[in-house]
């Protein structure tokens, strides 16, 4: 089918224009005569239909010699035509396939950018990300540290603790021991009184002055019994006031280990994503080495195609001096 705008009378009137100059109506100098638009086929079968559409000229008027050489012409322009019609084509699937790798090398080129763009991005986190574990490591080892401190004191206060539970007992004890000895004197006492009571009258002054006596020492025994509870509700208070330190130290040191647990953690993640960026980084120079083996097949290829080109362009030249060898037998028959 005919491109837009080559019909047959176009080609009729550059036909006839070609003819009123003298000239031979071939299909390039048709061809030129349109401005170097159509297809040389649709040109070819354009001017056989006019070629048979024209009136038969008499065998009688013309001479055997010039009707074979315009013949042979005709057969020799007829052989140009066909074998230029695969070289175009030959030219044309060249120059698409050229087209065709040139655009696949530009996008090797530009992905084999972008991945080289990808690999010093991936370096760069990479490299961040190490840093940030180093300073990780070193945040956990002086926790490690301060953590290390804050049990050896744990420690020192349990030891303390102890000490207090220790004079604690002993004060208890010596409470007991006392109330014990109250108990027994006032026991004495009562049965000493008893008995006193049934002597004679005349040892009731003595008895007084020995009860005066007792009174006196019951009275210092209450005085250290009264001071025996003051040391103990002391030691009750700094026992109460070191089990709320314990308590802050425990406090302190349970955040002290969940902040470690977070750290640790964060350093699991750190390197799980240290792992994952060296992987990626690994399938991106693996793609990257497989786009540049790509490319140097590209490159082979474009070789091997030019290759074929030039035995082409050989081929055509060859075929264009057959062809004019051709052409220009019938003008040598004539002139014999």
């Amino acid at each position: 089918m005919a491109r837009g705008g080559i019909n047959k009378a176009v080609v009729q009137t550059a036909r006839l224009a070609i003819l009123a100059r003298g000239e031979h109506p071939s299909i390039d100098a048709v061809r030129i005569e349109m401005g170097n638009t159509g297809s040389k086929t649709t040109i070819h079968r354009y001017l056989k239909e006019l070629d048979d559409a024209a009136e038969p000229v008499d065998a009688t008027s013309e001479p055997i010699d010039d009707e074979l050489a315009g013949l042979v012409a005709r057969l020799a322009q007829r052989l140009k035509e066909q074998a230029q019609e695969p070289i175009d084509q030959a030219r044309t699937q060249f120059d698409q396939q050229k087209k065709a790798l040139d655009a696949q090398l530009a996008q090797a080129l530009e992905a084999n950018t972008e991945l080289q763009q990808q690999y010093e991005v991936q370096t760069l986190a990479l490299t961040q990300e190490s840093d940030t574990l180093q300073n990780t490591l070193a945040l956990l080892q002086t926790e490690q540290t301060r953590n290390a401190g804050l049990n050896q004191a744990l420690a020192d206060f349990e030891l303390r603790l102890q000490d207090k539970d220790e004079q604690i007992r002993s004060l208890e004890e010596k409470h007991l021991h006392a109330r014990d000895a109250l108990e027994h004197y006032r026991n004495a006492v009562k049965e000493q009184r008893e008995q006193e009571q049934r002597r004679h009258e005349g040892q009731v002054q003595q008895i007084q002055m020995e009860l005066r006596q007792a009174q006196q020492s019951a009275l210092i025994r209450q005085d250290e019994i009264t001071q025996l509870h003051r040391d103990n509700e002391r030691l009750l208070t700094e026992n109460r006031g070191t089990l709320r330190e314990l308590s802050l130290l425990q406090e302190q040191l349970k955040h002290t280990h969940n902040r470690q647990d977070q750290l640790l953690e964060q350093v699991n993640r750190i390197d799980s994503e240290r792992t994952l960026l060296q992987e990626r980084l690994r399938a991106a120079l693996l793609e990257s080495q497989s786009l540049k083996q790509s490319v140097e097949d590209q490159s082979q290829l474009n070789k091997g195609l030019e290759t074929e080109l030039q035995k082409t362009r050989a081929s055509l030249d060859e075929s264009m001096r057959l062809a004019a060898a051709i052409a220009t037998a019938p003008d040598a028959a004539t002139a014999d």
